[in-house]
């Protein structure tokens, strides 16, 4: 049979025509984008290069604190002076403003440490699920941890060196490896739920009972609710610059990404909703 009786018999047909999606061009210096629910690569920018992280770090950070044993989310952490050392030792780094000497729940904890991005709620969930006689002790302890989690989700070009993305000169990691913990992280209901979350009012207990209720701590991420944004944590640093580790979902299609060393705040706005946007495109 020739090749014009099979057409003319419709054996072959030609497969519809899929109009190109533009591959967008973003300031970021390194970017990636992937199918949330296949996990396959749609975008990538020197997506295996090292990179400071800054507040990004803390999504592991609380990666490692749900995946503890016998989690209980309602555990009290009582403030310690430790922890406003820390914070003056920094020089007052971003903060949840939790008061020494207050009993503040792990799950408040969590929202102090993923909204405001507080560095004192960091340091005092690594010291409550760190391991050892000391306060020094258990923190490092908790940052290793954080590497072998790191290294179990794949994350080859990943290390942390703090619990809050404050580099002591080897905390680094790259737009593939945070989105690989993006994705993993966010399989926990209760990670998702923290990070989606806009603003959330602590009631804190004191050192003599009374109920203290917080100021307002506020998503730092602004993107939140736009075309289907569902979190997840901001970064921004002198060195750093500004960083965002993002998740959308929108008609059935989920895209998670990471943005990192973007020159301004404005330009990672920018560069995440096209990203978002292209995977959209792409998943269709």
């Amino acid at each position: 049979m020739t090749t014009g009786a099979v057409l003319a018999a419709g054996a072959l047909t030609a497969a519809p025509a899929q109009a190109a999606v533009a591959v967008p061009t973003i300031t970021a210096k390194s970017g990636f984008v992937m199918n949330g629910a296949t996990g396959k690569a749609l975008y990538a920018k020197y997506a295996d290069t090292h990179r400071l992280t800054a507040s990004t770090t803390k999504i592991m950070t609380a990666k490692v604190v749900l995946s503890q044993a016998n989690l209980n989310l309602d555990a009290p952490v009582t403030i310690k002076r430790d922890v406003s050392n820390y914070m003056v030792a920094k020089g007052y780094p971003s903060t949840a403003r939790l008061i020494v000497g207050d009993k503040v729940t792990v799950r408040q904890l969590l929202y102090g440490l993923m909204l405001p991005s507080g560095c004192d709620a960091a340091m005092a969930l690594a010291d409550k699920f760190g391991t050892g006689t000391t306060v020094s002790a258990r923190t490092k302890n908790f940052i290793a941890k954080m590497n072998n989690m790191a290294k179990s989700l794949g994350m080859t070009n990943t290390h942390f060196d703090s619990f809050d993305g404050i580099s002591n000169g080897s905390n680094y990691s790259s737009a593939k490896d945070l989105t690989l913990l993006a994705r993993s992280a966010m399989k926990s209901t209760t990670f998702k739920s923290v990070v989606k979350t806009k603003s959330y009012t602590a009631k804190t207990k004191t050192s003599t009972g009374a109920t203290r209720t917080m100021a307002p701590w506020v998503n730092t991420n602004t993107l939140l609710g736009w075309n289907g944004t569902l979190g997840i944590k901001t970064g921004s640093g002198t060195e750093a610059k500004y960083a965002l580790v993002f998740a959308a979902t929108l008609n059935g299609k989920s895209v998670m990404g990471t943005v990192l060393t973007s020159s301004s705040a404005a330009n990672r706005t920018t560069d995440v909703k096209k990203l978002i946007n292209f995977g959209y495109a792409k998943i269709a």
